[in-house]
């Protein structure tokens, strides 16, 4: 088996990544890298990408139906309405990671969110704006090249103005893996055996407008 893969009991080869458990393999079969124009998917990876600094992905996903309890489902209209009883209680519930300052966070990108509604349409038509050329992706993703990829131009360009616009918890890395896992890029290894099948579903996705 190639570096950077595994196969499974059927043989299946996958992104090594996702060997530690069924969830997370079932995450990378049916969500991680298929193209997504849903704002409340945008909405929720976002801010979960942003919970995950200083974590692995893996207890995130472990929590995400506590998050999305604790979150109005990541409605951003109704998160944005959140106030401080609510920053109060989610930092007493156990069910997401209790860190005040990322909470207060989504509170404030949840309003950031609207911002972003009454100026491009929807969060989709903002975040599909950055999408990288072809020309910007390797030709190849083997091991050694996904390495490499904690950050891109599309993202370090797309956290400067998430930035200037009021947002926080959106580094570069924050905001590559938020690409990686909406579609924005396919970085299924070579040999993944999901690879052609996201490389599909981007080539038939009707981009927001």
């Amino acid at each position: 088996m190639p570096q950077g893969l595994f196969a499974d009991d059927e043989a299946c080869p996958r992104c090594a990544w996702c060997k530690a458990s069924p969830l997370y393999r079932h995450y990378h079969d049916t969500e991680w890298g298929f193209p997504v124009a849903d704002d409340r998917r945008l909405f929720e990876k976002i801010c979960l990408e942003g919970f995950q600094s200083g974590l692995s992905w893996l207890t995130i996903l472990n929590k995400r139906e506590g998050f999305r309890a604790a979150f109005a489902q990541f409605d951003a209209e109704q998160v944005a309405a959140f106030d401080q009883a609510d920053v109060e209680r989610l930092v007493q519930d156990a069910a997401i990671v209790r860190h005040r300052g990322k909470i207060e966070s989504t509170i404030n990108n949840a309003r950031r969110v609207l911002e972003l509604r009454r100026e491009f349409g929807s969060l989709a038509h903002y975040a599909w704006r950055y999408e990288p050329a072809a020309t910007d992706r390797p030709k190849r993703l083997t091991r050694e090249v996904a390495r490499t990829l904690s950050t891109s131009a599309a993202s370090i360009a797309m956290s400067k103005d998430l930035k200037k616009r009021g947002w926080s918890f959106v580094g570069p890395t924050t905001v590559y893996a938020f690409m990686q896992a909406m579609g924005l890029v396919n970085d299924h290894a070579e040999g993944c055996a999901l690879r052609q099948e996201v490389e599909h579903a981007r080539a038939t996705f009707a981009r927001p407008a």
